[in-house]
């Protein structure tokens, strides 16, 4: 097809167009999707993850005071376990929004950190002899796994 058999109402293409091909049409607004209801429990229980991200926030804040005000033997490994901690209460933030709106991921993730979380409270209550620090946190756990347990919060996952 030369230009002159080109019907009048087509303009001409460029030559970007011609080697490339022509941009698509854009695609159609996807549909508004119904909100699902979150169960009571459900909410609960991204509030306390949400209090496990800020508490772990704070214990990141101050390991880094105490790596500053000190003179750590390996400094590189002690910024990184501030990035670890760091990493886990933002982690722990964002599990906590995926609760709040019942999505699908969250809840394993919330599961797995309360499993790290139970292990470390255990350790902290009976072998290092440090019961007012293991104890809060295995209450907070006992409650989040509860919480997730609880009929209303797993039928919230499958509808």
């Amino acid at each position: 097809m030369t230009e002159q058999d080109r019907e009048p109402s087509q303009a001409p293409r460029r030559r970007a167009d011609r080697l490339l091909g022509v941009a698509a049409d854009p695609s159609a607004p996807p549909p508004e999707q119904a909100r699902r209801e979150v169960p009571r429990s459900l909410r609960r229980a991204a509030v306390l993850v949400g209090l496990e991200a800020v508490a772990t926030g704070v214990l990141a804040v101050v390991w880094l005071w105490l790596i500053v005000t000190s003179t750590p033997e390996m400094l590189g490994a002690a910024l990184a376990e501030v990035v670890v901690i760091a990493l886990v209460s933002g982690g722990l933030a964002a599990a906590a929004v995926g609760l709040s709106r019942a999505a699908g991921w969250a809840r394993g993730a919330v599961t797995a950190a309360q499993i790290f979380f139970g292990l470390s409270g255990f350790v902290a209550t009976f072998e290092a002899d440090r019961p007012l620090i293991g104890v809060p946190i295995l209450v907070v756990v006992a409650g989040v796994l509860y919480l997730l347990a609880t009929p209303e919060s797993r039928l919230a996952y499958f509808r």
